[in-house]
Formats: structure tokens, sequence, C-alpha cells
């Protein structure tokens, strides 16, 4: 035993254990993050069921199950609920989302299962889908056009199908012209109202050019209201239609079709049409922007916000950290001071996050921000352009944070190649600078790519300091339209790990919310996943290219 523990062998086993189990609850754990997001998707049974309150007067309820609980009998008690024939310990407690908030206080209800007297699911059942008050249960009765009935007891799904994509369709065009057309109207009366300020400013707003000015601003006042007629037109057509529903409690209500997204029928779906269904819901969850307090709708703003973001940040950090790494390796000598740098760098890599994005708050947006706006956008002020958080605070908060790791997995890599190819090199004539760039880098570009990919990892999944530097519950305007210059950086954007945050603390229905906290972070995971596994390929890329000069 003593000499088996002195080969070492135990250690090696000990280590395989331990990874082993890692890699086992790294996996466990996406693999439950996974289910619990992609298993909202699925299209849930809608559920009409008779409860019998504490009084013995019977309700009727209809909604999905969200999630099921068992609890003991003695904190039901302890809360004051009764259950007079129920002697088990514990009973189980259904979450049912009822939506319809136009008509019920709150959109989710607890339901003890001794207290159900009935419960079925009717092939009927509809589950609208709605722009705002979220989702709508009932029974489809009828289908109105202008105030009259256009569908009977045997076509009204198949009208009420139409009707929708039609609305929806409508609402489409809309969105583009308001977003596109009327949006880019909009910009360019913005910026001539600064041009006519900056003009002022410099003392140079002469006659002609108010002249020039007002007449561009006429012009586009002009487009703006032709745009504006056949905005409220396409509006007017889709308030058009309406639909009639009979709710839980009996009443029929009619609600305008304006605000319709989609109509399921669950109950009555066979298993290819719930496959189907379960793709569609993924790609709008990716597609579409967040609504209702970001508790319905999609994520894709923040997904284009993180990938832009660490975009940015790469392509801020790779140079910067490649330079310090090359000076600290291949110029600086071996003294105190460059010993000091590198513990300094070292240290860096252990500084909260948070005390970057109070870094990158106080100098780069107050300070700096607010002195480009000062020297280059007086006209805006005291509306700040610069001096306020934006992506580029943000990713340049962030290519400080991650700027230890990849100096130090550049060094890294540069203290691997032989010397001998240095001398070899410089023996041939070639200069330093020639090298350097024709040897050192390109052997090093694997360390460089392993680098960025820790910095990427690390990065995207940063929270606390983009919060302070740019990052927002809710962005109108992405940081990329087609406005001139087409890249906004001074503009706040959405972020998936803020997203996570502000939807599962934040939001104002928890209930709602949970199932999309587990969506949105394998979201998160996925991203990152892809991020990093296209700088590997490029790293094995870069590896393949130049083995070659390795011997």
């Amino acid at each position: 035993m003593k000499q088996w523990f002195n080969s070492g062998k135990p250690w090696i086993w000990l280590t395989a254990g331990s990874v082993s189990i890692s890699l086992i609850a790294v996996i466990g754990l996406l693999i439950l993050i996974g289910w619990r997001g992609l298993s909202f998707f699925w299209p849930a049974q809608i559920h009409e069921m008779d409860v019998r309150a504490n009084d013995g007067s019977i309700s009727t309820i209809i909604g999905e199950v969200y999630d099921t609980e068992t609890i003991p009998l003695e904190r039901l008690k302890e809360s004051g609920v009764q259950l007079d024939d129920f002697n088990e310990v514990a009973l189980d407690r259904w979450l049912i989302k009822i939506g319809n908030r136009e008509y019920v206080p709150l959109d989710f209800t607890w339901v003890l299962e001794p207290q159900i007297v009935r419960d079925e699911t009717p092939a009927d059942l509809a589950k609208l889908e709605r722009s705002k008050d979220g989702n709508f249960y009932g029974y489809v009765v009828d289908v109105l056009e202008n105030g009259k009935s256009v569908a009977n007891g045997e076509n009204v799904r198949a009208v009420l199908e139409q009707r929708i994509e039609r609305v929806v369709e409508i609402n489409e065009q809309a969105a583009d012209l308001q977003d596109s057309e009327i949006g880019a109207i909009n910009y360019q009366l913005n910026q001539l109202r600064l041009e006519r300020r900056a003009l002022d400013l410099e003392g140079q707003l002469t006659e002609a050019e108010k002249a020039r000015i007002s007449a561009a601003e006429q012009q586009l006042r002009d487009d703006y209201e032709v745009l504006e007629e056949e905005l409220f037109a396409l509006r007017d057509q889709a308030s058009r239609d309406e639909v009639v529903m009979r709710d839980m409690r009996g009443v029929e209500v009619t609600l305008p079709m304006y605000r319709m997204l989609a109509v399921y029928f669950p109950n009555d779906m066979n298993l290819v049409e719930k496959i189907g269904h379960f793709f569609v819901q993924i790609g709008k969850f990716v597609s579409e922007d967040p609504r209702e307090a970001n508790t319905e709708g999609g994520v894709f703003p923040a997904i284009f916000g993180t990938v832009f973001m660490v975009l940015l940040m790469s392509v801020i950090v790779t140079p910067f950290g490649v330079i310090a790494a090359i000076y600290l390796h291949e110029y600086a000598g071996k003294n105190a001071i460059t010993r000091l740098i590198r513990i300094a760098v070292i240290n860096l890599a252990g500084v909260p996050s948070i005390v970057y994005g109070v870094f990158g708050l106080g100098f780069f947006v107050y300070m700096v921000g607010g002195s480009l706006d000062q020297v280059f956008y007086p006209e805006a002020l005291p509306s700040p352009t610069f001096g306020t958080p934006g992506v580029m605070w943000a990713a340049i908060t962030l290519a400080i944070l991650t700027l230890p790791v990849v100096i130090v997995s550049t060094e890294e890599g540069l203290s691997r190649i032989p010397s001998t190819l240095r001398e070899g090199s410089l023996a041939l004539g070639a200069t330093k600078a020639e090298t350097l760039w024709r040897i050192i880098i390109p052997m090093a570009s694997p360390a460089i790519m392993t680098g960025l990919i820790l910095a990427v990892a690390r990065a995207a999944g940063e929270v606390a300091p983009l919060m302070l530097v740019g990052v927002v519950k809710s962005a109108p305007m992405l940081p990329v339209d087609g406005n001139f210059p087409y890249f906004h950086l001074d503009r706040k954007f959405m972020h998936l790990g803020f997203h996570i945050y502000d939807v599962g603390f934040q939001s104002p229905n928890v209930e709602a919310a949970r199932p999309l906290v587990y969506a949105t972070s394998f979201l998160l995971v996925t991203v990152i996943i892809g991020l990093n596994l296209t700088a590997i390929g490029v790293r094995n890329h870069l590896r393949e290219k130049y083995r070659s000069l390795e011997h």
C-alpha cells in the first residue's frame, strides 16, 4: 500500500475522480436548466376545473397548470385553510395560470387537489396569445367584422385563425413602417435640429442656412404626414375585427383583434402538431422583442446586445492585450519594475467586477464621455451623447476587466516559443519587428485565441459592471440600424445576464417569470458555448496553419 501511495497513482485517480464529478455536476445542471427552460415552450393542456371554496361554493377555473408542489397539511391549517374531509399528512396543490387580466385580479392562482370537484380538458378550449394583458383562455363563440358576425359554429376556428394571421401581417407592416421610415424621418429631424444649434453656437447660422434647414425640415414633415396617414390606415384595418369569447365566469366578452398574436387549441393537438408548436415557440422566443415587463415575448434584443457587446469587447481587448504581452516578454528588461507590472496584472484578474463597473462609470462615462460631449457634441448639451452609459463604455469596461487574462495567456504562449527561432530569424537578416510579425505572433496566435476564449466566457456572463455602464431593462432601439453612422455606440442595450436578473428578481409576476428564467439561462449558456466554439475553431485552424513553424 505504501509503495502504491509513493507511486503517485492515488493522486491520479483522485484528480480523475474530481474532474469526473465536476463534469457530471456541470452536465447535470445544464440538463436541468435545459429541461425546465425548453419545457416552457411545449403546449400545455388547458384545464377546466370546478373548485370548492372553504364556504362550500363552487367556482369554475380555466387555465394551464404551471407547477405542482406537495405541502404539509399543518402548514395549510396554520394559514387558515380548513380541509375537514382530508386526513393525509401532505397534499398536492397546483399553480394555475388563468390569464384574463382584465377580469381577474391575478392571472395565477393556487388550487388544492382535494378542492377540485371536476377536472376536464375540452378540445375546443382556446388560448389567445396577445400583445398586451397576457393570454386569454376560454371558448371561441364568434368572430365579428365591423360589429357583424362572419362565422358560424362550424368554421369559427378557421375564420379566427385566418383573421388573426391577417391582423398579425398588418401589425408587422405598421411596425416596420414606424421603425424604419418614420423612425428615419425622426432621426433626420433631430440631426437637423442639432445642426441648427451647432451653427448657432459657432456663429455661422446665416439666413441662407436657416432657409436651407427649414426647407429640409418642412420636406421631412410633409413626408412624415404621408407616412402617418398610411400608419393610421393600417391601424384602422387592424381594428376592424373582434372575437367573442366565453370565459371561465360563463360571460361572453368581446376582445379587439388588433392585440392578437396567435390562437391555439392545445387540447386538440396531436403529437406532430405539438412538436411543430414547440419549435415555432422557440423561434419566436429568439426572434421577437420582449413584452409585458419582460415576462412574455422573446429576447432578441438581449441576444443581439450580448453578442454585439462581446464582439466589440473582443476587438478592443485583443490588440491591447497582445501588445502589452509582447512588450513585457520581448522588450521589457527583467528588473523589479517588470516583475511589479506582472504582479499588478495578475492581481487585476482578482479585482471584483463591480469595482470595474464603478471605475467605468466614473472615468469613462462621466470624465471621458463628458469631455467628448463638450468638445464634439456641444449642440446636444445638456442632453448627453457619450456622457451617459452606453454599449461602447460597457465594452471598454469589460475589455479592461478581461485584459489580464489575455496578457497572461499571450505571454505564456510567447514563452513557449524557442529562442532559437528568434535568433535564427535575426541571423538571416530580419529585424526584430519582422521577426515578431512573421514568426513570433503567428506561432503565439493559438495562445492569443485561448486568452480571447477565456475573456469571452467571462465577459458574456458578467452583469454587475454592466448595470452601471450601459445595460437597461428595455432598449427600444438596437445599437445598429439603418441610420448613419449605422453603429450607434452611445446607445444603451439589453443583455441576457441582466435579463435573467430582471425577470427572476424584479418581475411583477414571479410565477410567470420563473420558466423564462430557465429558458433565458439556457440560451445564455448556448450563446457563450457558440462564441467559444467559434473561437476554438479559429484557434485550431491557426494551430494547424502554423504547426510547420514549430518544427
